[in-house]
């Protein structure tokens, strides 16, 4: 396993540098550097302190190992999988740029392997017209049924259809793709409050998530994505796309310690396949680069 910069910084500050004021310093630096969080790094850096005036940290393997053990406690992990009794729609969000339609298709791609249930893919981005475009390229591609408007229409109105012909057809799970950029922020905050009560009133008996994609390289901008997503309608879970070996990803500990959602995919490259469920001891694994 490649050590990552991040793994191997921890390491040499551990073995290069005596245990004092300053090395505790360097470390919560590192950690906020990693994108951790300021909240986040102060308090891990605080247990460390206490462990290792324990003398329960005795040389640089424990002390990677430690703070493993404790960032393991912060993430959560969560596992859903579509009742193929009931409708599931996943409403997918996140600003523009960060890979929510091509989450998308991965996303159907997946469910479609996982469990052999077909998706409908909802255009519910009608603010940006490629959206459009590329959700039905991608529906083509998997063979699965788009359903669309014009650019400018009612997203409201794209995601109700959505839902009529899914329950005409027998359909199970609508992937609802959503704008992340509108005039301004209260206009967009306003359209997905308007498209949840939509979607609760309509699929009441159903299951009804709402999955945010972050970018794996925004560092701290992500959490306030998370935060401001988290409180327009709520997050069921966050899936990091764009996360390959050039990338950090430690944005999504703060998210789920401060924010309680928990991490359900990543994205590891372009093709539909590059998805896998979030495993928490191999994302620590590879961040710390430990063997």
């Amino acid at each position: 396993m490649a050590v990552t910069g991040f793994g191997r910084r921890l390491k040499n500050l551990f073995t290069t540098e005596k245990i004092s004021d300053h090395f505790f310093e360097d470390l919560e630096d590192m950690l906020i550097e990693s994108d951790l969080g300021a909240k986040t790094s102060l308090e891990l850096v605080e247990k460390l302190r206490k462990e290792i005036k324990r003398n329960t940290i005795v040389n640089e393997k424990e002390f990677i190992k430690t703070v493993r053990d404790y960032l393991s406690e912060y993430l959560i992990v969560d596992d859903f999988k579509p009742d193929e009794n009931k409708l599931n729609i996943i409403m997918i969000l996140g600003v523009n740029g960060v890979g929510k339609t091509t989450t998308i298709a991965k996303l159907a791609s997946y469910y479609k392997k996982e469990f052999n249930m077909t998706s409908v893919l909802s255009a519910g981005d009608t603010f940006r017209a490629a959206a459009i475009d590329q959700l039905i390229y991608h529906g083509d591609k998997l063979n699965m049924r788009v359903v669309h408007q014009q650019q400018g229409s009612d997203p409201g109105s794209v995601i109700f259809d959505s839902i009529d012909s899914a329950f005409s057809r027998g359909e199970k799970i609508i992937i609802a793709d959503t704008a992340g950029r509108m005039h301004n922020r209260d206009n967009l905050v306003k359209e997905l409050k308007k498209i949840n009560k939509i979607i609760s009133n309509k699929v009441s008996d159903g299951i009804y998530k709402k999955f945010l994609v972050i970018d794996a390289t925004t560092g701290q901008n992500g959490i306030r994505q998370a935060e401001s997503f988290n409180e327009a309608v709520g997050l069921d879970g966050i899936i990091m796309a764009k996360y390959d070996s050039a990338s950090k990803g430690g944005i999504i500990i703060p998210i789920c310690r401060d924010l309680k959602i928990p991490v359900l995919f990543l994205g590891t490259g372009e093709g539909y396949d590059d998805f896998i469920k979030f495993d928490r001891e191999n994302f620590l694994n590879y961040l710390l680069g430990i063997e």
